[in-house]
């Protein structure tokens, strides 16, 4: 593949001291998109169908984080979430930007209120989709995902655990996806991220829940009914310890509730960041 002429190739950013691969649209508010922790993930495909109508009134930012999608991997990089929350907020101080809306999606999440805990005046409203940050037992299907090989087989096996609706994840899209984790790269760094057993990082990503008890941010917490990745009952336990949040769960949706209910995401999004 043509690296220079894939979508998920956008701006790029020293941020942290690592070149960073990110997607600007829109101007107004910022809102900073954090992908989610799958095989071959970038940016530009977790939020694809979110940044058109979402940048229509605001700025829209999203990065690939370090370790992910064309953002640079240094082979002696540490994957942890300070580091993370380090270069998250490297990118931000990079663009001046002092403060945005954050919308994580499942390991974005987890980071995105990560973040929020240690910066609190660099986040105005903060959403978590689908979010890890709070203790659970590791799903089979987060097992699956963080322990993947690469093989059109196995992400087949993945893409059907993600989505509800499983006409959304046809042989296509597993192989674009398949293709995108065998990468020059790609694969070595997912690896070094979630080796065996998995638990212990579901476990390093979750905040303390004293700390999140305190959060002052408007906070909207989504997640899919259905969802077989994360369990639903992470964003139950998210909204009862968050003073100021509020829940919203789409039924007939599993991990991916940015891909399978777009429309009706943006909408709560647009809603929930409007003044």
């Amino acid at each position: 593949m043509n690296v220079i002429s894939s979508p998920e190739v956008g701006l790029s950013i020293m941020a942290n001291g690592i070149q960073t691969n990110y997607h600007d649209a829109g101007t107004g508010t910022p809102v900073l998109l954090i992908h989610g922790s799958g095989p071959g993930v970038s940016a530009w495909a977790n939020w694809r169908l979110v940044i058109p109508q979402l940048s229509t009134r605001h700025r829209v930012l999203a990065p690939d984080m370090v370790g992910f999608g064309f953002t640079d991997r240094p082979v002696d990089h540490n994957y942890t979430m300070d580091e993370w929350v380090h270069h998250t907020i490297g990118f931000m101080d990079a663009l001046g930007l002092e403060q945005a809306d954050l919308v994580g999606n499942s390991f974005g999440g987890g980071l995105a209120l990560a973040l929020a805990i240690r910066h609190p005046s660099r986040v105005r409203r903060l959403v978590l989709m689908g979010s890890v940050g709070v203790p659970f037992e590791i799903t089979l299907g987060l097992d699956a995902v963080w322990g993947y090989t690469p093989s059109f087989d196995n992400m087949r096996t993945i893409m059907d655990l993600f989505a509800y609706d499983r006409s959304l994840v046809n042989d296509e899209l597993a192989e674009l996806r398949f293709q995108a984790s065998k990468r020059p790269g790609f694969q070595e760094s997912y690896a070094r991220m979630f080796p065996a057993p998995r638990q212990r990082w579901v476990d390093a990503m979750a905040s303390a829940e004293n700390d999140i008890r305190n959060l002052p941010h408007d906070t909207l917490v989504v997640h899919g009914r259905e969802d077989r990745i994360i369990p639903p009952q992470n964003s139950h336990t998210l909204s009862n310890w968050i003073p100021r949040s509020q829940l919203h769960v789409f039924g007939q949706c599993g991990h991916w509730t940015q891909i399978e209910h777009p429309k009706r995401f943006v909408a709560l999004l647009l809603n929930f960041f409007a003044d």
